[in-house]
């Protein structure tokens, strides 16, 4: 089959409006016909048509209280100085909290207002006056018992009446509503046992692609395994719909045809995942326009441009790519607006924020870019990280707070720029996290997990862009804390000379976090027999970078200096890692032969690991921050946790003897 091209490279809001209007054209997107389900059953379903009240709530005059009911005119003239008493079981009955007020009674009074007495009196037939009749009468005296009262009742105090909550034949919800937990309850308590709902619109999920395969398969070299089809599925139940996934299709035009027309009569819209690109083995696009009709193919958008909008026997077929990203940005896009127009409801926009972006990001024109950030409120100022951008790192979305859009004419987004962010997370999340930006550590990963085990509340989040990143980050306002480990050639001392240098007028507190082993990273059995930095300039060497300000990149290069190398010998030199497990897994997979990190980042991939340093790693934070209570639980557990040092320990390579001294205050 011939190589397929991008038809086009629509426009994000001129393919939005294509695609809508296809929808109502063809009447798609209509909500769908009701079904009866169980009332108990119904939380998060949206109602088909207007629920009426069946009966009243109570349908009875019932007691609001404990206490006894009674004929309120039969309580005037009560007071401190005149008490009244009323008869129980004729002036006043015991009655509990919902029991029906008794037929001629009109109030209640509670049980804390009234005094029980008792007295005696004789029988109302006393006719006899001889003596044995006297007798007889004072044997049956009886102890009556009434109640006193010292106020007045009003009519019907403390009684709930007939339809006080809900009046037969009222709404109690109407069309178009998403039945809440309290909704339920209401329903059930109008006399409705079952209740009209939109049927679930159902989305046909099909992951396609011969090198797929399903979690739990034993793996061999060039599978991947298949999760955007359960990411999708989670999206559509979180949206109100019912996902249907399909087995894999490898790559076969016609298999992919069969499961196309098999999905379009088991859904409302069937998505088609992966195979929507310019490949040759991606025949998505073919597919849906032997079958019926592409209405587009190709939206200007990074990530997610290879997006398809078709059209198969009367439902929505698309095509979206197979990049985790790229699939979760398009899905979002065109599917999430169709789900909530079939249940009758409005798409609620995400939330958003305002906050200032901390670096540059450079963006291509002529595409509308997503970019996933990190958010956090430091001061009274909410920042914006940009994290990693490939379409390919499902991580990315894991960690990100929320996008920020670049629009397509745009070159990018200058540092210190206010933007709008869309968020993935609540507010009230963003403003418990603390902000960390600077040089990466796997401990930082632990001490992340760890606050969020011991304190809930809170979040710590971490954005790697080397040592100098992280104190200039401060500098500029930017984080409440710094991973840092800049060693001054001149004194040997770690990280003070450059908080003195770069942050003269900012109080900053330095405590150490651990020391490390540096060394250089080769795979198991050494076989290029690397042992130190002049292995560097051999032709069969390839070297890997940490990024430009890192502490690690300034370790490099002093090595590389005092052995009098030139870095343009060096292979590879040119090519940046922004943590040490990525310098770890680029040696791993073969990208380089070896690269500069960290002990615990061999041992967390099985590499060899060749030490060249110790040095110590810090945390810097500005002292207006301590008394801040995230921040405090936070050097709680750098203190004094023990789970906290066992696991860092575990990891190899550290020394955590003076894990949370302080090094350096000014």
């Amino acid at each position: 089959m011939s190589r397929d091209i991008y038809l086009e490279s629509t426009p994000l809001d001129e393919a939005l409006r294509k695609w809508l209007e296809k929808l109502e054209f063809e009447g798609v997107s209509k909500p769908l016909p009701g079904e009866t389900v169980r009332v108990i059953d119904s939380l998060g379903r949206v109602t088909a048509g207007a629920v009426i009240a069946k009966i009243s709530s109570p349908f009875y005059h019932s007691s609001a209280m404990d206490g006894y009911a009674v004929k309120f005119p039969e309580t005037f003239g009560a007071s401190e100085r005149t008490p009244k008493r009323l008869s129980i079981g004729a002036q006043a009955l015991p009655v509990d909290t919902g029991d029906p007020i008794p037929d001629g009674f009109n109030a209640v009074i509670m049980i804390e207002d009234v005094q029980i007495r008792k007295s005696q009196q004789s029988p109302v037939d006393s006719r006899s006056g001889d003596s044995q009749d006297a007798a007889q009468t004072t044997s049956s005296m009886q102890e009556a018992e009434y109640i006193e009262i010292i106020a007045p009742a009003t009519p019907w105090q403390h009684v709930r009446v007939i339809g006080e909550d809900i009046v037969a034949t009222e709404l109690i919800v109407p069309e178009n509503h998403v039945i809440r937990p309290v909704d339920i309850g209401a329903l059930l308590a109008g006399g409705h046992t079952e209740v009209q709902v939109r049927v679930r619109p159902r989305i046909v999920i099909v992951p396609t692609g011969t090198e797929i395969v399903e979690p739990g398969s034993h793996l061999k070299k060039g599978d991947i395994i298949e999760y955007n089809s359960r990411i999708l599925s989670g999206l559509v139940t979180e949206w109100g719909g019912d996902p249907v996934r399909f087995g894999i299709v490898p790559d076969n035009l016609e298999e992919l045809k069969k499961s196309i027309l098999h999905a379009v009569d088991a859904g409302d819209i069937v998505v088609i995942n992966a195979g929507s690109s310019a490949g040759s083995e991606d025949y998505t696009a073919a597919a849906i326009r032997e079958l019926g009709e592409v209405i587009l193919h190709g939206v200007g958008i990074k990530p997610g441009k290879p997006v398809i909008l078709g059209w198969v026997r009367g439902k929505p077929v698309l095509g979206i790519p197979g990049y985790p990203v790229s699939a979760y940005i398009t899905f979002t896009l065109f599917v999430r607006p169709l789900i909530y127009k079939l249940q009758g409801i409005e798409f609620k926009e995400p939330d958003t924020l305002k906050a200032m972006i901390s670096r540059q990001v450079a963006s291509t024109p002529g595409q509308e870019e997503f970019v996933r950030i990190k958010v956090g409120k430091v001061g009274d100022q909410y920042i914006a990280t940009p994290i990693s951008r490939g379409a390919g790192v499902l991580m990315s979305l894991v960690r990100a707070d929320g996008f920020i859009r670049i629009p397509a004419m745009s070159e990018g987004i200058g540092s210190g720029t206010e933007v709008q962010v869309e968020l993935l997370r609540s507010k009230n999340d963003i403003e418990n996290t603390i902000v960390c930006i600077g040089s990466h550590d796997n401990a930082l990963d632990l001490l992340a997990n760890i606050l969020k085990k011991r304190y809930p509340k809170f979040s710590l989040s971490s954005a790697h862009v080397g040592s100098m990143g992280g104190l200039v980050a401060l500098k500029r306002g930017e984080a409440h804390i710094a991973g840092t480990h800049l060693l001054d050639e001149e004194t040997g001392e770690y990280n003070v000379a450059f908080i003195q240098r770069l942050l003269p007028d900012r109080k900053i507190l330095l405590m150490n976090l651990v020391y490390r082993e540096q060394g250089l990273l080769v795979l198991k059995g050494n076989p290029k027999n690397i042992w130190g930095f002049q292995d560097l300039t051999r032709n069969d060497v390839i070297f890997v970078n940490r990024q430009a300000g890192a502490g690690t990149r300034l370790l490099t290069d002093k090595f590389l200096r005092e052995l009098g190398i030139n870095p343009n010998g060096v292979k590879g030199y040119e090519r940046e890692e922004y943590t040490h497990m990525g310098v770890a897994s680029a040696v791993l997979t073969g990208v380089a032969d070896t690269g500069l990190a960290i002990l615990a980042s061999a041992r967390a991939l099985n590499l060899d690991f060749i030490p060249v340093a110790k040095e110590r790693y810090d945390l810097a934070m500005p002292q207006e921050y301590l008394d801040n209570e995230m921040i405090r639980c936070l050097l709680a557990v750098i203190r004094e946790d023990r789970e906290f040092k066992e696991i860092v320990m575990e990891l190899g390579g550290y020394d955590i003897s003076d894990m949370g001294t302080v090094i350096y205050k000014n």
